[in-house]
């Protein structure tokens, strides 16, 4: 079940994290992209920081990590954005079987959950 995964970003404001989850499902490199608020405590460039961010997870197969990868970098307004795949190692073959549909397969319903309302 490795072919899927989830994408690990995270964005400075709201809008930017709506902007990149639309490009990346419009774009079908994503099936799916929630968006939630997180607080966010790291060291760049020698200081501490604690920021508030959203953070987005994004559902795809391994087959697009690249795609998913790229767009993120050339929409991005950080200088070094966080871009990190998680492998998916199980989950409902129904839903796996949507996101790969999602991603580029044949045509899927709507919504998260692979046309029933999503988590």
């Amino acid at each position: 079940m490795e072919e899927y995964c989830i994408v690990l970003t995270t964005a400075g404001t709201e809008e930017e994290a709506r902007q990149l989850a639309g490009g990346l499902v419009a774009g079908r490199l994503a099936a799916c992209v929630q968006v939630m608020p997180v607080t966010s405590t790291y060291i760049w460039q020698g200081e501490l920081h604690r920021d508030p961010e959203w953070l987005l997870l994004v559902k795809t197969t391994t087959a697009r990590y690249g795609d998913v990868e790229a767009f993120i970098q050339e929409h991005h307004s950080y200088q070094v954005p966080e871009i990190v795949q998680v492998p998916i190692r199980q989950g409902l073959e129904a839903y796996l079987a949507w996101v790969g549909e999602s991603t580029g397969i044949s045509s899927p319903d709507s919504g998260c959950g692979g046309g029933q309302r999503g988590p």
